[in-house]
Parts: structure tokens; sequence; C-alpha cells
């Protein structure tokens, strides 16, 4: 997600959401490369050691790159790409409407550090439970509702 300031500052918010334990991962960068995108790679695979991941993701040229690709393959995290214009299969574009709507809307002139470190704060301050909350998981009609334990459910 985009955070713009003045002078066309921006920073790029970006996370990970296990969907099945809340646990969110988020990061921030000037930019959005394959350096980037690798490096995040490597930060899911030691944070979630032992676990089998599949990563859900937009079709962005540096997840799509074949060194990403790749990279994941060697880390053994499973990428699978969301159809284009499909938000609403992101459980983390969930997460930022929210944020967008009640934490950064109507800021006149926003500065950038004060509405990046709003956003981080929010994010980080949420429960998992309401995490998954916010971002749908826990929504009846959730498309990968048989995914998590039945305990998160109710």
């Amino acid at each position: 997600m985009p955070i713009l300031g003045q002078h066309r500052d921006k920073r790029i918010l970006t996370g990970v959401l296990n969907i099945q334990t809340g646990t969110y991962r988020q990061y921030f960068s000037q930019t959005y490369t394959q350096a980037i995108f690798h490096w995040i790679l490597h930060d899911i695979r030691w944070h979630w050691r032992g676990w089998k991941i599949v990563l859900f993701l937009d079709r962005l040229s540096a997840q799509w790159a074949g060194s990403s690709r790749q990279l994941a393959r060697q880390l053994a995290i499973e990428l699978r790409w969301l159809p284009k214009a499909c938000p609403e299969l992101n459980p983390v574009d969930h997460l930022w409407r929210d944020l967008k709507k009640g934490v950064l809307a109507n800021e006149p002139i926003p500065n950038l550090e004060a509405t990046l470190k709003r956003a981080w704060s929010y994010l980080a301050d949420l429960s998992p439970r309401d995490r998954l909350r916010k971002a749908g998981v826990l929504s009846k009609r959730f498309w990968l509702r048989d995914v998590f334990p039945a305990k998160l459910r109710h």
C-alpha cells in the first residue's frame, strides 16, 4: 500500500498475514523491488520455520520475476497468484481498507513519517483475532475458510 506525503514522497507498506494464527509481518520501504521482495521471502521463512507456507500474491513484477520465483522454491515457499483486479480475495487488502477508512482518512496534508508510524502501529497493535476479523478471514464466506482451525471460526 503506498503512503503518500508532501512533495511526492512515498513509502510502501506491505504485509503478510497468517490466516491460521492472525500473526502479521509488516515491512516498509521507499520502493518495492525484487531485492526487497527477496528479503521479505527470507524473513517469512525465518519467522515461520517449519511451516508449510503458501503465499498468495498480486502479480507485481518484483514478485513475478524469475529470480523471485526461484528463491521462493529454494525457501520452500509456494507462490500462488491471485487473479488480476480481485482485491476482495486478498485478506491484507481488507486490513488496509479498514486502515485507510478509519485511521488515515481525512488527513489534509499528511506528514509522511507520522502517517507511516500511525499505520504501522495500528496494524501491529491489533490482536491476532481482530486482524483475522478485519481481514474477513472469520467470515462464513471467506474463500479459504477450510484452511484454518474450526476454533478460530467462532
